[in-house]
This record gives C-alpha cells, sequence and structure tokens, in this order.
C-alpha cells in the first residue's frame, strides 16, 4: 500500500546506503541521486514501471519539489543503472553475512517484451536469442528471463538471461556469494550434476536440485518432499514481484527495458526490507 511512511523509508534506506558508499555527485544537482532512484522505486512498486506516472505523483506530493522534466529523469537514471545494480549487491552481501550458512531457493521467471505476434515488429529486442518457452504455461515467450536467488523471501542474487537460455546455462552467471554450508534450492530444470559437484568442491556449498522420474540421482522421500516445499516457497515470492508488473513493460530501447525489468527485482529487495 502507498503511504508517506513507506516512501520516506525508501529513500531513508537509499539516501544511507549511498552515504555509506560515499557516494559524490554534483553540488549544483537540482535533485538528488536519492531522490532520482527512489522515484524510480516508487514507479516499479506501485505504478507498474510507468516512470512518468510516480515523476508527476512525486512532485505533485511535494516529495521531490523540484522534479526533472522526463527526458532528463531517463537519462539521469540511465546514468545510475550501474550504481543501482551496486547497491543491490552490498544489501545483498550484508543479509548474506548476517545469514551465515542458510537456505536459499533459486528460480526464474520469464518477462516478455511483447507479444508473440509482434516479433517481426519488435525494435527493443532483435534476434533469435530472446525467444523462449514458458514451461509452465505451455507457450513460448519473446523477452528475458531472470533468475533470482531469494533468503527468506528477499532476492540477495540476480541476473537477467536472455529467453531461449535453459535455467542450467545460468548458473555461471550468478556469484553464489554465499556462506560455506548453505544451500540452494532449484527446480529440476537446473540438474548439471557437473555444476553440482563443482559447487559442493570449491565453495562448499549444496545444490539441492529437484530430480526428475528419470534422473541417475535418486532422492530419498523426505529430502524430494523439502525440495519441493521450498520450491512452492519461491513460486509465492515470485508472484508477488510480478504482480507489481504491467502486463506489458513499456520501453523504447533495449537499455531501458533491462533497467525497468531489474527495477522490479532491486525495488522489491527494498521494501521488503522498510
Amino acid at each position: 500500500m502507498l503511504s508517506d511512511s513507506k516512501i520516506i523509508a525508501l529513500y531513508c534506506i537509499v539516501d544511507d546506503i549511498l552515504k555509506s558508499l560515499h557516494h559524490k555527485e554534483d553540488i549544483r544537482v537540482r535533485v538528488s541521486d536519492a531522490e532520482v532512484i527512489t522515484t524510480a522505486f516508487v514507479s516499479a512498486l506501485y505504478f507498474g514501471g510507468h516512470q512518468e506516472n510516480a515523476r508527476h505523483f512525486m512532485k505533485l506530493k511535494g516529495y521531490v519539489p523540484q522534479m526533472l522534466d522526463k527526458s532528463r529523469f531517463c537519462r539521469r537514471l540511465h546514468r545510475l543503472s550501474e550504481l543501482l545494480l551496486f547497491m543491490f549487491s552490498v544489501m545483498g552481501k550484508q543479509l548474506k553475512d548476517m545469514a551465515g550458512a542458510a537456505d536459499y531457493r533459486l528460480d526464474s521467471f520469464p518477462v516478455a517484451v511483447c507479444d508473440n505476434i509482434r516479433i517481426g515488429r519488435c525494435k527493443v529486442l532483435r534476434g533469435e536469442a530472446f525467444r523462449g518457452k514458458h514451461a509452465a504455461m505451455r507457450r513460448y515467450f519473446y523477452g528475458v528471463r531472470v533468475q533470482v536467488m531469494t533468503l527468506n523471501g528477499i532476492p540477495v542474487e540476480f541476473c537477467i538471461a536472455p529467453g531461449s537460455e535453459h535455467d542450467s546455462q545460468s548458473l555461471g552467471k550468478l556469484p553464489f556469494d554465499v556462506a560455506p554450508e548453505s544451500s540452494i534450492y532449484m527446480d529440476a530444470g537446473y540438474t548439471d550434476y557437473l555444476s553440482e559437484d563443482d559447487l559442493f568442491e570449491a565453495e562448499l556449498i549444496h545444490a539441492k536440485v529437484q530430480r526428475r522420474s528419470n534422473s541417475k540421482r535418486k532422492d530419498e522421500p523426505h529430502v524430494a518432499f523439502l525440495k519441493q516445499y521450498m520450491r512452492k516457497q519461491i513460486e509465492t515470492d515470485f508472484s508477488m514481484i510480478k504482480e507489481k508488473m504491467l502486463r506489458k513493460v513499456h520501453a523504447v530501447t533495449k537499455n531501458g527495458f533491462l533497467i525497468k525489468v531489474a527495477l522490479f527485482v532491486i525495488a522489491y529487495t527494498f521494501e521488503k526490507l522498510t
């Protein structure tokens, strides 16, 4: 629910993190980086990623009286994209350090850039690499696949991969910077025996992958039940992230689309901490 206390709490967390990182900005700016980032978070959490509505709201309610115009706001947000990812990684690292050896959940969800019938006219993304299959819905989509690892329902690591990339291929893109003896629960799509063995031998991380009926590594009944339970938990986490999105994520460039998709995950993480 959108409230004054929620917006103020978001701003305070963002501002505190920027100060802890000794972030410097031009003293001549009318709108601080913390205000720009908070507005972007508000757009992802409460306006379905529609930044223009969030920009008007923040100005109208007096949160950012000297709000930038649409063009300048977009340019500032694009310049801050690397900083946003770094802030997320810092926050995730702190949560993982406090948790120590813990249980994590890893899964992915697709984000389509357009309807399948419009793929030929799509200008935001190009190429067959973005044509993937959503197995749960038994349909194809054109867009990206977001890999998210959560701790107690809070995203701590994520990456964005082309839609055609299989989940097991994305394992190498996540840092898995967790404490030794941690367990990461995944569904059967992440089955890769070599990667599982490498994770344990190199980092002492237990890859708890659900097994198919024809798997070479069968699970005991109690282990299979636990994996199934953990999978249901991450489906709940993902539903809360995806409900923030509109049916279509509006963007006119590839970078703009990727920034908006990343903002849904990052903003959700910050909201869970308020």
